[in-house]
Protein backbone atom coordinates (compact mmCIF):
# COMPACT_ATOMS: atom_id res chain seq x y z
CA UNK A 1 0.00 0.00 0.00
CA UNK A 2 1.27 3.62 -1.03
CA UNK A 3 1.46 6.27 1.69
CA UNK A 4 2.39 9.66 1.28
CA UNK A 5 1.71 13.10 2.90
CA UNK A 6 0.06 16.09 2.23
CA UNK A 7 0.31 19.73 4.29
CA UNK A 8 -3.42 21.00 3.60
CA UNK A 9 -4.06 24.39 5.46
CA UNK A 10 -5.57 25.51 8.60
CA UNK A 11 -4.82 21.86 9.92
CA UNK A 12 -2.55 20.87 12.36
CA UNK A 13 -1.13 17.62 11.02
CA UNK A 14 -0.10 16.09 7.50
CA UNK A 15 -3.16 14.42 5.53
CA UNK A 16 -2.21 11.25 5.14
CA UNK A 17 -3.51 9.24 1.86
CA UNK A 18 -3.19 5.30 1.25
CA UNK A 19 -3.56 3.92 -2.45
CA UNK A 20 -4.15 0.33 -2.05
CA UNK A 21 -3.29 -1.92 -4.52
CA UNK A 22 -6.79 -2.43 -6.45
CA UNK A 23 -6.38 1.51 -6.61
CA UNK A 24 -9.03 2.50 -3.29
CA UNK A 25 -7.78 5.59 -1.86
CA UNK A 26 -8.27 6.25 1.80
CA UNK A 27 -7.29 9.25 3.43
CA UNK A 28 -7.06 10.06 7.08
CA UNK A 29 -7.18 13.83 8.05
CA UNK A 30 -7.19 15.09 11.88
CA UNK A 31 -9.32 17.30 13.48
CA UNK A 32 -9.52 18.03 17.29
CA UNK A 33 -13.02 17.31 18.68
CA UNK A 34 -15.94 14.82 19.25
CA UNK A 35 -17.15 14.65 16.01
CA UNK A 36 -15.93 11.87 13.00
CA UNK A 37 -16.33 12.04 9.42
CA UNK A 38 -16.46 9.39 7.04
CA UNK A 39 -17.16 9.55 3.26
CA UNK A 40 -17.03 7.98 0.34
CA UNK A 41 -16.51 9.77 -2.97
CA UNK A 42 -16.91 7.87 -6.38
CA UNK A 43 -15.81 9.22 -9.65
CA UNK A 44 -18.79 9.14 -11.35
CA UNK A 45 -22.03 11.07 -12.47
CA UNK A 46 -23.74 12.66 -15.48
CA UNK A 47 -20.28 12.64 -16.92
CA UNK A 48 -20.63 8.81 -17.51
CA UNK A 49 -24.01 8.47 -18.83
CA UNK A 50 -25.71 8.60 -22.50
CA UNK A 51 -29.22 9.29 -23.83
CA UNK A 52 -30.90 6.24 -22.83
CA UNK A 53 -29.72 5.96 -19.02
CA UNK A 54 -29.51 9.76 -18.00
CA UNK A 55 -30.27 10.12 -14.55
CA UNK A 56 -29.06 6.54 -13.44
CA UNK A 57 -26.20 7.70 -11.14
CA UNK A 58 -28.59 9.96 -9.44
CA UNK A 59 -30.91 6.64 -9.15
CA UNK A 60 -27.95 4.52 -8.12
CA UNK A 61 -27.32 6.60 -5.39
CA UNK A 62 -30.58 6.62 -3.80
CA UNK A 63 -31.01 2.64 -4.14
CA UNK A 64 -27.48 2.31 -2.45
CA UNK A 65 -29.71 2.52 0.96
CA UNK A 66 -32.04 0.23 0.11
CA UNK A 67 -29.76 -2.72 2.13
CA UNK A 68 -27.06 -5.20 1.70
CA UNK A 69 -26.56 -8.94 2.31
CA UNK A 70 -25.95 -8.13 6.07
CA UNK A 71 -28.66 -5.28 6.55
CA UNK A 72 -31.99 -4.88 5.65
CA UNK A 73 -33.19 -1.80 3.74
CA UNK A 74 -33.40 1.18 6.26
CA UNK A 75 -31.18 -0.76 9.06
CA UNK A 76 -28.04 1.92 8.13
CA UNK A 77 -29.89 5.38 8.52
CA UNK A 78 -32.25 3.83 11.79
CA UNK A 79 -28.55 1.87 13.54
CA UNK A 80 -27.00 5.45 12.94
CA UNK A 81 -29.09 7.81 13.31
CA UNK A 82 -30.20 6.55 16.39
CA UNK A 83 -26.04 7.26 17.50
CA UNK A 84 -26.85 11.05 16.63
CA UNK A 85 -25.73 10.82 13.08
CA UNK A 86 -26.50 12.42 9.74
CA UNK A 87 -26.17 10.26 7.23
CA UNK A 88 -26.65 11.29 3.20
CA UNK A 89 -25.46 11.12 -0.04
CA UNK A 90 -25.33 13.86 -3.56
CA UNK A 91 -24.60 13.26 -6.99
CA UNK A 92 -23.13 15.59 -9.53
CA UNK A 93 -21.57 15.79 -12.99
CA UNK A 94 -18.47 14.49 -11.78
CA UNK A 95 -19.00 12.43 -8.66
CA UNK A 96 -21.69 10.91 -6.36
CA UNK A 97 -20.63 10.93 -2.94
CA UNK A 98 -21.81 9.26 0.36
CA UNK A 99 -21.18 10.28 4.30
CA UNK A 100 -21.63 9.75 7.57
CA UNK A 101 -20.92 12.43 10.51
CA UNK A 102 -21.54 11.83 13.91
CA UNK A 103 -19.75 11.70 17.14
CA UNK A 104 -17.35 8.77 17.80
CA UNK A 105 -18.80 7.66 20.77
CA UNK A 106 -17.39 6.36 23.89
CA UNK A 107 -14.26 4.18 22.54
CA UNK A 108 -15.13 5.22 19.88
CA UNK A 109 -17.90 2.40 19.25
CA UNK A 110 -20.03 4.77 16.99
CA UNK A 111 -17.30 5.77 15.14
CA UNK A 112 -15.87 2.01 14.36
CA UNK A 113 -19.63 1.67 13.74
CA UNK A 114 -19.99 3.63 10.73
CA UNK A 115 -16.97 2.72 9.09
CA UNK A 116 -18.26 -1.01 9.21
CA UNK A 117 -21.89 0.12 8.42
CA UNK A 118 -20.51 2.51 5.55
CA UNK A 119 -18.03 0.32 4.28
CA UNK A 120 -20.66 -2.21 3.71
CA UNK A 121 -22.90 -0.18 1.76
CA UNK A 122 -20.38 0.92 -0.78
CA UNK A 123 -19.08 -2.62 -1.43
CA UNK A 124 -22.56 -4.57 -0.92
CA UNK A 125 -25.53 -3.45 -2.42
CA UNK A 126 -28.67 -5.20 -2.99
CA UNK A 127 -30.88 -3.24 -4.46
CA UNK A 128 -33.59 -5.41 -4.38
CA UNK A 129 -36.84 -5.26 -7.61
CA UNK A 130 -39.23 -4.76 -4.24
CA UNK A 131 -37.35 -1.34 -3.40
CA UNK A 132 -36.56 -0.12 -7.00
CA UNK A 133 -40.69 -0.80 -7.56
CA UNK A 134 -41.44 -2.29 -10.94
CA UNK A 135 -40.76 -0.86 -14.46
CA UNK A 136 -44.42 1.03 -15.82
CA UNK A 137 -45.68 3.42 -18.38
CA UNK A 138 -44.78 7.07 -17.25
CA UNK A 139 -48.25 8.28 -18.84
CA UNK A 140 -50.30 5.87 -16.59
CA UNK A 141 -51.54 7.88 -14.01
CA UNK A 142 -53.28 5.10 -11.93
CA UNK A 143 -50.07 3.70 -10.64
CA UNK A 144 -49.53 4.95 -7.51
CA UNK A 145 -46.54 2.61 -6.21
CA UNK A 146 -44.53 4.67 -3.30
CA UNK A 147 -41.26 2.83 -3.92
CA UNK A 148 -38.40 4.60 -4.61
CA UNK A 149 -38.67 4.62 -8.53
CA UNK A 150 -41.89 6.56 -8.13
CA UNK A 151 -40.16 8.85 -5.20
CA UNK A 152 -37.09 9.80 -7.90
CA UNK A 153 -39.67 10.60 -10.79
CA UNK A 154 -41.67 12.62 -8.28
CA UNK A 155 -38.37 14.90 -7.25
CA UNK A 156 -37.40 14.98 -11.11
CA UNK A 157 -41.16 16.44 -11.73
CA UNK A 158 -41.40 18.74 -8.65
CA UNK A 159 -37.61 20.01 -9.92
CA UNK A 160 -38.64 20.45 -13.27
CA UNK A 161 -41.61 22.90 -12.67
CA UNK A 162 -39.34 25.74 -10.80
CA UNK A 163 -38.37 28.55 -13.19
CA UNK A 164 -34.48 28.56 -12.41
CA UNK A 165 -34.22 24.92 -13.19
CA UNK A 166 -35.54 25.37 -16.28
CA UNK A 167 -33.61 28.60 -17.69
CA UNK A 168 -30.87 26.93 -15.91
CA UNK A 169 -31.67 23.45 -17.96
CA UNK A 170 -31.65 25.63 -21.23
CA UNK A 171 -28.78 27.64 -21.13
CA UNK A 172 -26.48 24.42 -19.96
CA UNK A 173 -28.18 22.54 -22.72
CA UNK A 174 -26.98 25.26 -25.42
CA UNK A 175 -23.75 25.77 -24.01
CA UNK A 176 -23.13 22.05 -24.98
CA UNK A 177 -22.42 20.15 -27.96
CA UNK A 178 -21.40 16.70 -27.10
CA UNK A 179 -20.01 16.22 -23.72
CA UNK A 180 -22.25 14.70 -21.23
CA UNK A 181 -22.29 18.04 -18.98
CA UNK A 182 -25.17 18.78 -21.31
CA UNK A 183 -27.21 16.24 -19.59
CA UNK A 184 -29.26 17.25 -16.67
CA UNK A 185 -28.04 15.55 -13.34
CA UNK A 186 -31.50 13.89 -12.25
CA UNK A 187 -32.35 12.65 -15.24
CA UNK A 188 -35.84 12.09 -16.92
CA UNK A 189 -38.98 10.45 -15.69
CA UNK A 190 -39.31 8.10 -18.87
CA UNK A 191 -35.95 6.43 -18.48
CA UNK A 192 -36.07 6.28 -14.75
CA UNK A 193 -40.03 4.83 -15.15
CA UNK A 194 -37.90 2.16 -17.20
CA UNK A 195 -34.51 1.46 -15.97
CA UNK A 196 -34.28 -2.37 -14.80
CA UNK A 197 -32.70 -3.49 -11.80
CA UNK A 198 -30.21 -5.27 -14.23
CA UNK A 199 -28.85 -2.00 -15.49
CA UNK A 200 -28.42 -0.25 -12.24
CA UNK A 201 -26.54 -2.92 -10.79
CA UNK A 202 -24.05 -3.09 -14.14
CA UNK A 203 -23.56 0.31 -13.55
CA UNK A 204 -22.76 0.34 -10.21
CA UNK A 205 -20.26 -3.13 -10.87
CA UNK A 206 -18.57 -0.86 -13.98
CA UNK A 207 -18.04 2.45 -12.10
CA UNK A 208 -18.33 1.47 -8.13
CA UNK A 209 -14.95 -0.06 -8.75
CA UNK A 210 -12.10 0.72 -5.98
CA UNK A 211 -9.82 2.70 -8.63
CA UNK A 212 -12.85 4.94 -8.75
CA UNK A 213 -13.58 5.39 -5.19
CA UNK A 214 -11.58 7.64 -2.40
CA UNK A 215 -12.58 6.97 1.14
CA UNK A 216 -12.10 10.12 3.73
CA UNK A 217 -11.90 9.93 7.14
CA UNK A 218 -11.82 12.74 9.57
CA UNK A 219 -11.72 13.61 13.16
CA UNK A 220 -9.39 13.10 16.04
CA UNK A 221 -8.08 9.54 15.96
CA UNK A 222 -4.88 7.44 16.18
CA UNK A 223 -4.06 7.31 12.08
CA UNK A 224 -2.83 3.52 12.02
CA UNK A 225 -5.74 2.34 13.99
CA UNK A 226 -7.87 3.66 11.50
CA UNK A 227 -6.31 2.93 8.51
CA UNK A 228 -6.25 -0.61 9.23
CA UNK A 229 -9.87 -0.65 10.54
CA UNK A 230 -10.84 0.72 6.65
CA UNK A 231 -8.96 -1.54 5.05
CA UNK A 232 -10.71 -4.57 6.77
CA UNK A 233 -14.25 -3.50 6.79
CA UNK A 234 -13.40 -2.55 2.56
CA UNK A 235 -13.94 -5.92 0.79
CA UNK A 236 -14.22 -4.72 -3.09
CA UNK A 237 -13.99 -8.67 -3.92
CA UNK A 238 -13.20 -9.03 -7.54
CA UNK A 239 -14.08 -6.19 -9.78
CA UNK A 240 -13.84 -5.05 -13.35
CA UNK A 241 -10.92 -1.77 -14.43
CA UNK A 242 -13.16 1.19 -14.66
CA UNK A 243 -13.77 2.20 -18.90
CA UNK A 244 -11.53 4.50 -19.45
CA UNK A 245 -13.68 7.18 -21.85
CA UNK A 246 -12.58 9.93 -23.94
CA UNK A 247 -14.85 12.78 -23.99
CA UNK A 248 -14.76 15.66 -26.90
CA UNK A 249 -14.19 18.78 -24.59
CA UNK A 250 -16.89 21.66 -26.02
CA UNK A 251 -15.43 25.00 -27.09
CA UNK A 252 -17.45 28.05 -25.94
CA UNK A 253 -20.33 28.66 -28.59
CA UNK A 254 -18.47 31.46 -31.49
CA UNK A 255 -21.51 33.69 -31.68
CA UNK A 256 -24.07 34.50 -28.88
CA UNK A 257 -26.90 32.31 -28.37
CA UNK A 258 -30.02 33.75 -27.66
CA UNK A 259 -33.12 31.11 -26.17
CA UNK A 260 -36.27 32.22 -25.18
CA UNK A 261 -38.99 30.12 -23.04
CA UNK A 262 -42.39 30.70 -22.14
CA UNK A 263 -43.96 29.30 -18.62
CA UNK A 264 -47.31 29.67 -16.68
CA UNK A 265 -45.12 32.69 -14.37
CA UNK A 266 -45.47 36.47 -13.43
CA UNK A 267 -42.36 37.42 -13.84
CA UNK A 268 -39.08 36.95 -16.47
CA UNK A 269 -35.78 34.97 -15.19
CA UNK A 270 -32.29 35.00 -17.47
CA UNK A 271 -29.08 33.63 -17.52
CA UNK A 272 -25.79 34.34 -18.94
CA UNK A 273 -23.94 31.06 -19.52
CA UNK A 274 -19.81 30.60 -20.21
CA UNK A 275 -17.54 27.85 -20.35
CA UNK A 276 -14.51 28.35 -18.57
CA UNK A 277 -11.37 26.24 -17.38
CA UNK A 278 -10.92 22.79 -15.61
CA UNK A 279 -10.87 22.60 -11.90
CA UNK A 280 -7.28 21.80 -12.35
CA UNK A 281 -6.64 24.92 -14.02
CA UNK A 282 -6.26 26.39 -10.50
CA UNK A 283 -5.20 30.12 -11.14
CA UNK A 284 -7.56 30.74 -13.62
CA UNK A 285 -10.35 28.95 -11.80
CA UNK A 286 -9.44 31.37 -9.01
CA UNK A 287 -9.49 34.38 -11.11
CA UNK A 288 -12.99 33.40 -12.56
CA UNK A 289 -14.49 33.35 -9.14
CA UNK A 290 -13.40 36.44 -8.25
CA UNK A 291 -14.79 37.76 -11.00
CA UNK A 292 -17.98 36.32 -10.02
CA UNK A 293 -17.63 38.18 -6.44
CA UNK A 294 -16.65 41.06 -8.17
CA UNK A 295 -19.49 41.33 -10.61
CA UNK A 296 -22.28 39.54 -8.62
CA UNK A 297 -22.09 38.40 -5.34
CA UNK A 298 -23.25 39.80 -2.20
CA UNK A 299 -24.91 43.56 -1.85
CA UNK A 300 -21.86 45.27 -2.62
CA UNK A 301 -21.04 43.42 -6.35
CA UNK A 302 -21.32 46.21 -9.00
CA UNK A 303 -24.80 44.11 -10.82
CA UNK A 304 -26.69 44.63 -7.41
CA UNK A 305 -25.33 48.27 -6.62
CA UNK A 306 -25.63 49.25 -10.33
CA UNK A 307 -28.79 47.66 -11.45
CA UNK A 308 -30.60 46.91 -8.32
CA UNK A 309 -30.16 49.96 -5.51
CA UNK A 310 -29.35 52.62 -7.86
CA UNK A 311 -31.89 51.93 -10.54
CA UNK A 312 -34.58 54.38 -11.14
CA UNK A 313 -36.79 51.87 -13.00
CA UNK A 314 -37.66 48.50 -11.02
CA UNK A 315 -36.11 46.23 -13.38
CA UNK A 316 -34.31 44.03 -11.45
CA UNK A 317 -36.06 42.11 -9.00
CA UNK A 318 -32.59 40.13 -8.50
CA UNK A 319 -29.42 39.42 -10.08
CA UNK A 320 -26.12 37.45 -8.92
CA UNK A 321 -23.17 35.71 -10.45
CA UNK A 322 -21.62 32.55 -9.59
CA UNK A 323 -18.62 30.42 -11.12
CA UNK A 324 -19.38 26.03 -11.42
CA UNK A 325 -15.95 24.11 -11.59
CA UNK A 326 -15.78 20.55 -13.09
CA UNK A 327 -13.75 18.49 -14.16
CA UNK A 328 -13.64 19.28 -17.96
CA UNK A 329 -14.33 22.95 -17.88
CA UNK A 330 -16.00 25.02 -15.07
CA UNK A 331 -19.18 27.16 -15.90
CA UNK A 332 -19.38 31.00 -15.15
CA UNK A 333 -23.27 32.50 -14.87
CA UNK A 334 -24.97 35.69 -14.23
CA UNK A 335 -29.02 35.01 -13.63
CA UNK A 336 -31.71 37.27 -12.79
CA UNK A 337 -35.34 37.53 -11.80
CA UNK A 338 -37.13 40.65 -13.54
CA UNK A 339 -39.25 42.67 -14.68
CA UNK A 340 -40.88 41.13 -17.86
CA UNK A 341 -41.98 44.64 -19.68
CA UNK A 342 -38.11 45.54 -19.74
CA UNK A 343 -36.63 42.69 -21.14
CA UNK A 344 -34.59 44.42 -23.96
CA UNK A 345 -33.37 46.56 -21.42
CA UNK A 346 -32.24 43.84 -19.14
CA UNK A 347 -30.86 42.06 -21.33
CA UNK A 348 -28.47 44.99 -22.80
CA UNK A 349 -27.54 46.31 -18.80
CA UNK A 350 -26.38 42.88 -18.22
CA UNK A 351 -23.88 42.84 -20.93
CA UNK A 352 -22.75 46.27 -19.95
CA UNK A 353 -21.86 45.06 -16.42
CA UNK A 354 -19.74 42.10 -18.01
CA UNK A 355 -17.95 44.73 -20.45
CA UNK A 356 -17.01 46.98 -17.91
CA UNK A 357 -14.91 44.44 -16.24
CA UNK A 358 -12.70 44.30 -19.14
CA UNK A 359 -12.63 48.26 -18.59
CA UNK A 360 -10.93 47.93 -15.27
CA UNK A 361 -11.02 46.62 -11.75
CA UNK A 362 -9.79 48.18 -8.50
CA UNK A 363 -7.63 47.72 -5.92
CA UNK A 364 -10.53 47.67 -3.60
CA UNK A 365 -12.55 45.28 -4.96
CA UNK A 366 -9.44 42.66 -5.81
CA UNK A 367 -8.94 42.61 -2.10
CA UNK A 368 -12.22 42.46 -1.30
CA UNK A 369 -12.67 39.33 -3.72
CA UNK A 370 -9.23 38.00 -2.08
CA UNK A 371 -10.24 38.09 1.23
CA UNK A 372 -13.69 36.50 0.60
CA UNK A 373 -12.47 33.65 -1.39
CA UNK A 374 -9.64 33.04 1.49
CA UNK A 375 -12.33 33.40 4.09
CA UNK A 376 -14.78 30.83 2.13
CA UNK A 377 -11.38 28.48 2.05
CA UNK A 378 -10.90 28.78 5.83
CA UNK A 379 -14.67 27.99 6.69
CA UNK A 380 -13.93 24.51 4.53
CA UNK A 381 -12.10 23.17 7.72
CA UNK A 382 -14.27 24.45 10.07
CA UNK A 383 -16.23 21.19 10.83
CA UNK A 384 -15.24 17.46 9.91
CA UNK A 385 -17.90 17.38 7.34
CA UNK A 386 -16.55 20.72 5.50
CA UNK A 387 -13.24 18.89 5.45
CA UNK A 388 -14.55 15.65 4.35
CA UNK A 389 -16.02 17.84 1.28
CA UNK A 390 -13.13 19.42 0.66
CA UNK A 391 -10.81 16.84 0.34
CA UNK A 392 -13.20 15.02 -1.74
CA UNK A 393 -13.77 17.86 -4.19
CA UNK A 394 -9.65 18.09 -4.79
CA UNK A 395 -9.38 13.80 -4.80
CA UNK A 396 -12.38 13.57 -7.25
CA UNK A 397 -13.11 16.28 -9.64
CA UNK A 398 -8.76 17.73 -9.63
CA UNK A 399 -7.16 14.66 -8.78
CA UNK A 400 -4.50 16.19 -6.69
CA UNK A 401 -4.95 17.64 -3.25
CA UNK A 402 -2.10 19.20 -3.68
CA UNK A 403 -3.60 21.87 -5.13
CA UNK A 404 -5.87 22.59 -1.86
CA UNK A 405 -1.72 23.62 -0.58
CA UNK A 406 -1.87 26.18 -3.87
CA UNK A 407 -4.91 27.92 -3.29
CA UNK A 408 -3.83 30.65 -0.97
CA UNK A 409 -0.72 31.43 -2.51
CA UNK A 410 -2.46 31.74 -5.78
CA UNK A 411 -5.24 33.66 -4.56
CA UNK A 412 -2.09 36.50 -2.99
CA UNK A 413 -0.42 36.26 -6.37
CA UNK A 414 -3.68 37.10 -9.06
CA UNK A 415 -3.34 41.14 -9.79
CA UNK A 416 -6.40 43.41 -11.78
CA UNK A 417 -4.26 43.49 -14.48
CA UNK A 418 -4.39 39.71 -14.62
CA UNK A 419 -8.26 39.70 -13.62
CA UNK A 420 -8.77 42.10 -16.58
CA UNK A 421 -7.90 39.91 -19.48
CA UNK A 422 -9.32 36.71 -18.08
CA UNK A 423 -12.43 38.49 -18.17
CA UNK A 424 -11.66 39.45 -21.94
CA UNK A 425 -10.50 35.89 -22.26
CA UNK A 426 -13.31 33.58 -21.19
CA UNK A 427 -16.44 36.37 -21.04
CA UNK A 428 -16.77 37.53 -24.16
CA UNK A 429 -20.34 38.23 -25.73
CA UNK A 430 -19.97 35.91 -28.63
CA UNK A 431 -18.86 32.53 -26.15
CA UNK A 432 -21.87 33.68 -24.39
CA UNK A 433 -25.28 31.67 -23.99
CA UNK A 434 -28.41 34.14 -23.27
CA UNK A 435 -31.65 31.97 -21.80
CA UNK A 436 -34.92 34.05 -20.99
CA UNK A 437 -37.58 32.51 -19.60
CA UNK A 438 -40.94 34.86 -20.09
CA UNK A 439 -44.29 34.76 -18.79
CA UNK A 440 -46.86 33.19 -21.45
CA UNK A 441 -49.30 36.30 -21.05
CA UNK A 442 -47.90 39.44 -21.76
Amino acid sequence: MKESTVKYPFLNKDIKIYEQENGHKIVLAYKEGGMVNVSSWVKTGSINENDQNNGISHFLEHLMFKGTHKHKAGEFDRILESKGAIVNAATWKDYTFYYVTLPKGENNENFDLAIELHADMMTDPVIPDYEMGAPFDVNDKTVTDKRERHVVIEEIRMRKDQPWTKVYNATNDAMYTAHPYKRDVIGTPEIISQVSQEEVMNYYRTFYSPQNVTTIIVGEFDFDEVIKKVVKAFNWGERPTPPKIDRTIDKPVQNTVYIENKANINSSFMMFGYLGVPACDLKNLIALEMLSVILGEGTSSRLYVNLVENMDENIFNMIDSENYSFRDGSNFFVQANFNPEYKDKAIDLVKQEIEKLKEGITERELNKARKKLKSNFACEVETVSEIGESIGYYMTVCDNLDLAEEYIPLCESITTDYLVETAKKYLDINNAVISVLSPEKE
